[in-house]
C-alpha cells in the first residue's frame, strides 16, 4: 500500500495512493532506512484504518499523536492526521473556562487565578504546544517569591488540569506540567490552636447573636466557613436528637458526601438559641442571613471583632478554628468518628488539621511521671528496689549496686539496679 525509495541525493520518501487512488508523497529527509521504514509501516495502518472505515489500533494512535511537529504536519499534509490547532495560552484557556459549566462559580474564581498566572508569566500570543518542561519549572521558580508552597501546588495541579485536557484533545503531544509537584503537605507555620479562652473574649466582642453562632460553627462544630454556614437551614437541626445536619456545597460531588451529621455540641445549642429567639429569625429559612450577600467578606469582619477582642488576628481565621476542633475532638473520640463529624478523611486530617499542642506535651509528661512514681513505689513495696549499697563488697543475689559512670563518679541517686533478675529501676 506504501512503499518507500531513495532519491539519488540521499533524501528518503513514501509513496502511497489513498481511498481515491490519488498518489501522494511524504518527504522525510535523509532519515536512516530502518527509522524511514517505520513510519512507512505506520502510514499502512492509517490508510488501511481509513479505507475500512475503521478507527484506528491504540498502538497506532499513539504512535501518530506522539510525532514530533514537523512529521505531523507532513502527515496532515497528505490527509493521514487531523491539523492540530495552534492554540495560544490565553485563548486555550478561556475557550476551557467557559467550557466548564459543570464546576462552582468558586472554583472557575480559582481558574481565572491560575489563568492570569499563566498568561502573565508566557504571555498572551505563546503556543502550547511551545511551552516545555522547562519552561515550566521557570514558572514555578517565579511563584516562590509570590505565594507559598501550598498555594503553588495548587496552581500547578490546575495549570496541569488545563493541559491534560489539551492533550486529551491533540493540541499537544505531552503535558509539561505532567512531573510538577501537587500535593503539599500541612504548613505547621500557618497553624493555630485558638484556645477556648481566646474563643470566649472573641464571642464577647461579637456584634450580635449571628457573628456568635459563626463563630461557634466554626470553632466548636468544625464548620466550613462561609459555605457550610450559609448552606444551613433550621431545618436541619434536629433538636429532638440533638445532632445538625451539615449540608457540604464543597464535597457533595463526592457520592455520600453531600451531607453529614454532627452533634449538637452544648456550645453550639448555646448558640442557635440566641438566634432561633431573636425576633428577626420568624419567618426565615436560612440560619445565617445577615451575611449572605456576595460582597460580605466574613474574613476581613471576624479580623476586626478579634481585634476588638485584643487578640492578634491568626492566619487562616476560619480554617484554624476547624482545625483546633478537630484536634480536641481527636483527643477524646476514634478518629473515624472525628473525620465522619468534620467531613474529612484521616489522611487529610493528619497533614492539614490536627495539631501538636502544648497540653499534649504536658498531658505526656505528667502521665509519665505519674506511671513513674507508681511503677517505683510498686516495685518498693515488693522488695524487688533495695537501698543502695555504698561497700565495694561483692555483690551478692539480690543486692543492689550503685552504676559509676566512665570518669568515676557515682550517678544520682535513684539510678540504681539489682541484678536480682536482672531487673532495672525506672530513672526518677
Amino acid at each position: 500500500m506504501a512503499s518507500l525509495s531513495k532519491h539519488k541525493n540521499g533524501t528518503r520518501r513514501i509513496l502511497f495512493a489513498d481511498g481515491q487512488g490519488k498518489r501522494h508523497t511524504i518527504y522525510l529527509g535523509k532519515l536512516p532506512k530502518r527509522e524511514s521504514d517505520s513510519i512507512r509501516r505506520f502510514v499502512e495502518r492509517i490508510l488501511s484504518a481509513q479505507i475500512s472505515g475503521q478507527p484506528m489500533d491504540n498502538e497506532t494512535a499513539r504512535w501518530l499523536s506522539d510525532r514530533p511537529e514537523w512529521l505531523f504536519n507532513k502527515l496532515a499534509g497528505v490527509g493521514l492526521a487531523k491539523r492540530r490547532e495552534a492554540a495560544t495560552i490565553q485563548k486555550f484557556i478561556r475557550n476551557y473556562i467557559e467550557s466548564r459549566i459543570d464546576v462552582k462559580p468558586r472554583t472557575i474564581l480559582k481558574y481565572e487565578i491560575v489563568a492570569k498566572k499563566l498568561v502573565e508569566f508566557f504571555g498572551p500570543e505563546c503556543l502550547i504546544r511551545d511551552i516545555t518542561a522547562g519552561d515550566v519549572d521557570a514558572f514555578r521558580l517565579s511563584l516562590v517569591s509570590l505565594i507559598g508552597e501550598s498555594t503553588i501546588g495548587k496552581t500547578m495541579q490546575i495549570a496541569k488540569q488545563f493541559f491534560k485536557s489539551a492533550m486529551r484533545n491533540k493540541l499537544i503531544t505531552e503535558n509539561p506540567f505532567e512531573d510538577q509537584k501537587t500535593t503539599v503537605g500541612g504548613n505547621p507555620d500557618r497553624f493555630y490552636f485558638v484556645t477556648r479562652e481566646e474563643t470566649e473574649k472573641v464571642l464577647k466582642a461579637c456584634p450580635n447573636a449571628e457573628w456568635r453562632l459563626i463563630v461557634a460553627l466554626a470553632r466548636f462544630g468544625g464548620l466550613r466557613c462561609p459555605s457550610e454556614h450559609l448552606a444551613l437551614r433550621w431545618h436541619d437541626v434536629d433538636w429532638e436528637k440533638g445532632r445538625i445536619h451539615v449540608q457540604s456545597p464543597k464535597t457533595e460531588h463526592h457520592e455520600g458526601k453531600a451531607v453529614r451529621t454532627i452533634p449538637m455540641f452544648p456550645e453550639l445549642e448555646a448558640a442557635l438559641n440566641d438566634v432561633w429567639e431573636r425576633p428577626e429569625t420568624e419567618g426565615k429559612t436560612f440560619i445565617i442571613n445577615r451575611y449572605r450577600c456576595s460582597n460580605s467578606n466574613l474574613r476581613t469582619q471576624f479580623n476586626r471583632i478579634v481585634r476588638s477582642a485584643g487578640i492578634e488576628p491568626w492566619q487562616k481565621p476560619f480554617q484554624n478554628m476547624r482545625s483546633t476542633r478537630e484536634t480536641e475532638l481527636a483527643n477524646e473520640f476514634p478518629i473515624q468518628v472525628v473525620c465522619q463529624w468534620i467531613g474529612n478523611s484521616p489522611k487529610v486530617a493528619m497533614r492539614h488539621y490536627l495539631q501538636t499542642t502544648d497540653d499534649h506535651f504536658d498531658k505526656a509528661v505528667g502521665r509519665s511521671l505519674d506511671a513513674t512514681r507508681n511503677a517505683t513505689q510498686s516495685m518498693s513495696d515488693k522488695g524487688v528496689i533495695h537501698a543502695t549499697s555504698k561497700t565495694e563488697n561483692p555483690v551478692k543475689h539480690g543486692q543492689s549496686v550503685t552504676v559509676d559512670d566512665a570518669k568515676g563518679h557515682k550517678n544520682r541517686p535513684g539510678r540504681t539496679r539489682t541484678r536480682d533478675k536482672g531487673i532495672m529501676s525506672p530513672l526518677l
